[in-house]
């Protein structure tokens, strides 16, 4: 009971402290609020000493940072959020309405995500229905590539030619439910890319354990098997589902940006630039009140789909040891990947000719070029070496850090929950306003939100795998933590984290490109891909090649790490020899016995 105690305190102290942070945020950045504040309200005016002054009255904000945020927790006690800074209307009803229609498109994009996620699995459950499973495992390379493919960028080709081409849906607005239906899709299909993924990962193990193998043995049809083994694996990914369920409410940004959704993301980013407090720190505080509640939900699913099985230690592994997937596919990936890079290294990213602006591909330019008349395969080559470099440092430290802290999860799920809360380009001004703007912003931003899809996979993989029999029975011949912890859960749980990693490696790209593409990542000239992609937004209808040429690579990026993780696989251990130990040889013997289970399903 004192753990659950101490876990809400834990809880409300991360949330009290995120939303007092924000409400410095003027503060940490040395700037004037009333200054941006009048900037907000009437570019024109001219900033006087007395307009400022009347400014300052008007906001209270006198009385320096701590009064006016005991101002509007005060108020925040008896149901009043304030006034906003920028339009004095009340705060409350615009966040209200704004988190409303971020939650209706969420609730599309996830079930648009959960389709997606179906068809990926499709291939895995119909041969594991049929029990011709075997050793056969999807290459990937569709849903890798569907990952990989930046929100926004889907978010405008979708507007482009399904709205205003074809016409057939509405590109612009909010005005009812048939404006959701393309919003949804460029949220959806990259959550759901990775959400299948994930399930994919787990179904060969749920298809081997033997109560598939005995259900099939007694007549039931293959889609009953194929159902109980969807069920059984989903309580492992329903932490990374909650996340998501807070990142397509809140960090949807740049497609309600494309879209012109009043959605609480593009709600709190607007009032993050304007500095407008009382409606960022409401914002902020109903997703993290949307995050706890996710929490709670995903948890309560998980305790009743996986029943007594979880408390009783009586669950098999779903990470048996497993031979590596074809090292083809990365090799020819990798080829290509370092082919691009390597001709475009040697082209000039800066050369201008005005002449040839927008032209298509063509021998002296096989990506094109972009509004100046600059090489695309230049540009992209020379950053590819920024983006992947900074990419993969960042998926480093976030596997790092996500381990590490998912092996405490009452130390890590608070925090987890906290941080998925804030969205990225919130966290890009925060670290702007504490650090600085510079080339290293955009790194620290992605890097501080990165570690938690990671961190809750690993403490959900954990809770599951100390739960098995073979956990039990080392337990029974007096295995300790230590022992159980080196020779058991990390050799179960690291290899499909890792895999998850790699698998996330495209999308902290995109989280960049993302930055990028709003205006908060690399600035011109710069051949960063994210800026790329900004940069030549505007003419995507007119020349396509321009916005297709950086979003390639990164589904190439995308295939190349899908295919990597295939090849990252818990190793099968050597039959022990026999030893006079009595102890340690007696346990491992007991371990490989418990973990194995019949070759097939195949």
């Amino acid at each position: 009971m004192w753990q659950r105690v101490a876990g809400a305190g834990w809880r409300i102290l991360l949330a009290v402290g995120l939303v007092c942070g924000i409400g410095l945020l003027p503060w940490l950045t040395h700037t004037d609020p009333a200054y941006t504040v009048l900037k907000a309200r009437s570019a024109e005016r001219e900033p006087t000493p007395e307009v400022l002054a009347d400014i300052r009255q008007q906001l209270g904000v006198d009385g320096g940072p701590l009064h006016v945020l005991a101002g509007w927790l005060g108020g925040l006690v008896r149901g009043d959020a304030g006034q906003s800074w920028i339009s004095g209307a009340d705060v409350l009803p615009d966040v209200t309405r704004a988190l409303g229609a971020s939650l209706l498109l969420m609730g599309v994009a996830l079930l648009v995500a959960v389709l997606t996620a179906g068809v990926i699995c499709l291939r895995t459950l119909r041969f594991g229905a049929r029990r011709r499973l075997g050793g056969r495992r999807s290459g990937g390379s569709g849903s890798a590539v569907l990952a990989s493919l930046p929100e926004f960028l889907v978010a405008s080709v979708l507007a482009t030619v399904v709205g205003v081409q074809l016409g057939w849906l509405p590109a612009l607005g909010w005005y009812g439910p048939q404006w959701t239906v393309l919003p949804a899709l460029a949220l959806g299909l990259p959550a759901g890319a990775v959400l299948g993924r994930l399930l994919d990962d787990l179904l060969p193990g749920a298809f081997g354990e033997p109560w598939a193998l005995a259900a099939a043995a007694r007549g039931l049809t293959g889609r009953s098997v194929a159902r109980q083994a969807v069920r059984r694996c989903v309580p492992a990914l329903l932490p990374n589902l909650g996340l998501f369920v807070v990142g397509l409410t809140g960090g949807a940004v740049a497609v309600e940006q494309v879209f012109d959704i009043p959605g609480l993301g593009r709600t709190t980013l607007q009032a993050a630039l304007a500095q407008d407090l009382p409606v960022l720190q409401a914002g902020t505080l109903a997703l993290v009140l949307l995050a706890a509640l996710a929490t709670g939900a995903t948890r309560v699913a998980a305790r009743l789909l996986t029943g007594p099985a979880l408390r009783d230690g009586a669950l098999s592994s779903l990470h048996r040891p497993a031979p590596p997937a074809g090292r083809l596919l990365p090799l020819v990936y990798s080829a290509l990947l370092v082919a691009v890079v390597m001709v475009g290294l040697v082209r000039d990213p800066l050369a201008l000719d005005t002449g040839q602006r927008l032209r298509a591909p063509s021998l002296q330019h096989p990506f094109g070029t972009d509004a100046l008349g600059r090489d695309l395969l230049a540009r992209v080559g020379h950053g590819a070496l920024d983006t992947l470099l900074l990419a993969a440092a960042i998926s480093a430290a976030a596997l790092l850090v996500g381990v590490l802290l998912g092996l405490v999860p009452r130390v890590s799920a608070p925090l987890v929950d906290t941080v998925n809360s804030v969205p990225p380009v919130l966290v890009a001004l925060l670290v702007t306003a504490v650090a600085g703007s510079g080339a290293a912003t955009p790194a620290l931003a992605v890097g501080a939100v990165a570690w938690a899809p990671l961190a809750a996979h690993t403490s959900s993989l954990l809770r599951q795998e100390r739960a098995t029999l073979h956990i039990t029975a080392s337990k029974g011949l007096g295995a300790g933590p230590v022992h159980l912890l080196r020779h058991e859960l990390l050799p179960a749980v690291v290899p499909p984290v890792l895999r998850h990693a790699l698998l996330r490696l495209p999308g902290v790209a995109l989280a960049l490109a993302s930055l990028g593409f709003l205006g908060l990542g690399a600035q011109p000239p710069s051949p960063e891909w994210g800026l790329l992609l900004a940069e030549n937004q505007p003419y995507a209808e007119r020349a396509p090649w321009a916005v297709l040429a950086p979003a390639a690579v990164l589904a190439l990026l995308g295939a190349l790490a899908v295919s990597a993780a295939g090849g990252l696989r818990r190793p099968a251990r050597r039959r022990p020899s026999p030893t006079a130990d009595g102890g340690e040889g007696a346990e491992r013997r007991s371990v490989t016995a418990t973990e194995k289970a019949p070759a097939g399903v195949g």
